[in-house]
């Protein structure tokens, strides 16, 4: 009995679309999956259209196709399980219910598995000096104008009163030299980026460097670096008012330092010391101002001035990060969809595995030219990701697409970007001018 045309269309559709994640399979395992939602309890009992596994890919898939409304990536990416006599289709309603029943813990638990397993493996191979370079740094994401998210995350001030939206204060731990977040905090908008970060220190491993905005310097922090682990180093800029006496000459503008400790600090905690030892390290780049950068890499001639000056400003690279997310991923929209807290904290965690899911595969592009995963453009590479799960896998005959997957490695190993120019200046500035308009103030709808 042969099949009309409609039906072999929708034949190769189904096999499409249940090929579409291939992609992503060498680094997001099912298991990991159904491992997450047994341990949340959120695994499907029973038959739905919608279960909690699609409801996963839902949520991941948000945030890939950005410009796609979440019903259009159900169906794009074939969601939803078929039903006798019934078309695979499934309502805006029935998607949020999937997402309530599901929640944020195992979106939480699924990205903590590929940190563990795959961003670790990601600082192993590009070490510096035999250290895994880290990053933290802080930043924020707008979402959506309604009440339940302005009484959970407030909103910041601004000269004409208050934002157009809500914001999430959000810290990350980041590989560097591949751009993989290895690890993710977020709360309120009026909540300390120090505070935010006090559960990521304890997931850097040992044998690391990590590299720190002088926002963060805390010294208990320090100590707890040193004083936990093995060789768990930091490097930061020290603050202007800062104060230390020098104990040794170790050559040109570098020495070796003490800094006093506060009494009231270590009445609070007995274990820190009167002193914490670090070296200084004074430098200037053609056109700055000289700069004083602290660090806990004692030995000179292990680490030379001029080269950890030099890596300092890797620092950079974590901001370049939020940009990929926020300008690429976002596609510049104002704010994520989600219209009440709990469904924002569990986009988040959807938007930090789909980004490091593209940035796992752009490495892997660039081993395979021996590049710095640095040398891959982000922007391209995404798009090629939405064509292929848009496009690639439902046009493709189901026998072709193993070749048209490798293809698409191969398409992202092109996308080689030059050399970065170090002596470069990019200074902050206002690019363009607030509207004179005044700030609406209507009530939104709730949602």
């Amino acid at each position: 009995m042969h099949m009309d045309l409609g039906q072999r269309l929708e034949a190769v559709g189904d096999h499409a679309r249940s090929e579409s994640f291939d992609v992503f399979r060498q680094h997001l395992e099912p298991a990991w999956i159904d491992a997450a939602l047994k341990t949340t309890g959120t695994l499907s009992l029973r038959r739905r259209r919608l279960p909690a596994e699609s409801a996963v890919w839902t949520v991941i898939g948000m945030a890939l196709l950005r410009d796609r409304s979440i019903q259009e990536v159900v169906h794009h990416l074939g969601l939803v399980l078929p039903a006798e006599d019934q078309p695979a289709t499934v309502t805006g309603s029935a998607i949020l219910q999937a997402r309530d029943r599901l929640g944020e813990e195992p979106l939480a638990a699924v990205f903590a598995q590929i940190a563990d397993h795959w961003v670790d493996r990601s600082a192993d191979q590009h070490r510096w000096q035999g250290l895994r370079v880290y990053g933290v740094d802080g930043s924020t994401l707008r979402i959506p104008d309604t009440q339940e998210n302005e009484a959970a995350f407030g909103r910041p001030k601004s000269g004409r009163g208050r934002s157009g939206y809500p914001q999430v204060r959000l810290v990350a731990l980041m590989v560097l030299r591949s751009h993989e977040l290895a690890c993710l905090a977020f709360g309120r908008y009026a909540d300390s980026e120090v505070t935010l970060a006090e559960p990521l220190w304890s997931k850097i491993p040992d044998k690391s460097l990590t590299l720190i905005d002088r926002g963060f310097i805390s010294y208990l922090v320090f100590q707890r670096l040193r004083s936990v682990g093995s060789e768990r180093h930091w490097l930061t800029r020290a603050k202007k008012n800062l104060t230390w006496t020098k104990v040794k000459h170790l050559g040109p503008n570098d020495y070796l330092v003490e800094i006093p400790i506060s009494k009231s600090l270590r009445r609070k905690h007995p274990e820190m010391p009167p002193t914490m030892p670090a070296r200084a390290i004074r430098y200037q780049r053609r056109g700055f101002r000289s700069q004083v950068l602290l660090t806990s890499l004692l030995d000179h001639t292990a680490y030379p001035a001029a080269e950890v000056a030099e890596l300092y400003h890797e620092r950079w690279e974590l901001e370049l990060g939020f940009d990929e997310v926020k300008t690429h991923t976002l596609e510049r929209e104002e704010a994520l969809r989600s219209r009440i807290p709990e469904r924002v904290r569990q986009e988040i965690w959807g938007l930090a595995i789909g980004y490091n899911l593209v940035r796992l595969e752009m490495e892997r592009a660039a081993g395979k030219l021996k590049l710095p995963p640095t040398r891959i453009s982000f922007r391209h590479s995404l798009m090629l990701v939405r064509t292929f799960l848009l496009v690639t896998a439902w046009a493709s005959n189901p026998a072709n697409l193993p070749r048209r997957l490798e293809d698409l490695h191969t398409e992202v190993a092109l996308l080689v970007l030059p050399e970065r120019r170090r002596q470069r200046s990019y200074p902050r500035a206002v690019k363009v001018k607030m509207s004179n308009y005044a700030l609406n103030r209507r009530p939104q709808r709730r949602g």
